[in-house]
């Protein structure tokens, strides 16, 4: 059983998560950690634990597939989910495996869109049709339309992904 990102990162550990696999995660974190700091300071019921474990767990299918840690690929997707389903993890969370990459086709929580979301940002890459999904999503939970919210979660956004760069040299520089 998961319950934090520290049993996530306990587990990546133990089997076997390559040093630049467990960076990998630690750097998307940061970028999560910024949403989920720009989601409390708006009021937005997220749980943050979920999204933190859900990022912390959901390449882990890169231990078996390590040639798409530098090489495009989905392997890692379904070996992911079957990873942790085999470890006793909640369907719940082992489906983070595959939502952060197939957002767009599957139907997400908001806490998986800020997994796939915080994928994206950690590196400078912008997705318009995630960022409205997500900016959609926040603002229904607060009663309120996407145009009262999108200035504030853009520039967020924005700053996430101006970072991309730092976050893509120290992924491979340790």
């Amino acid at each position: 059983m998961l319950n934090s990102k520290v049993d996530a990162l306990t587990l990546m550990s133990n089997l076997g998560a390559s040093e630049h696999l467990l960076t990998h995660v630690k750097l998307v974190g940061e970028a999560a950690d910024l949403i989920l700091d720009k989601c409390k300071q708006l009021g937005v019921p997220i749980d943050s634990e979920f999204v933190k474990i859900g990022v912390a767990i959901h390449d882990i299918g890169k231990i078996t597939h390590a040639q798409e840690m530098t090489a495009p690929g989905s392997e890692h997707e379904p070996e992911g989910e079957r990873i942790l389903l085999s470890e006793g993890v909640s369907p719940k969370i082992a489906r983070c495996c595959m939502s952060h990459a197939r957002w767009h086709e599957m139907d997400c929580s908001t806490e998986e869109l800020l997994i796939a979301l915080a994928d994206k940002l950690w590196k400078g890459k912008r997705v318009e049709s995630l960022e409205l999904q997500v900016i959609d999503r926040i603002a229904a939970a607060l009663a309120k339309e996407r145009w009262d919210i999108y200035q504030e979660l853009d520039t967020q956004f924005e700053s996430i992904a101006a970072d991309g760069n730092n976050r893509l040299i120290r992924s491979v520089s340790r």
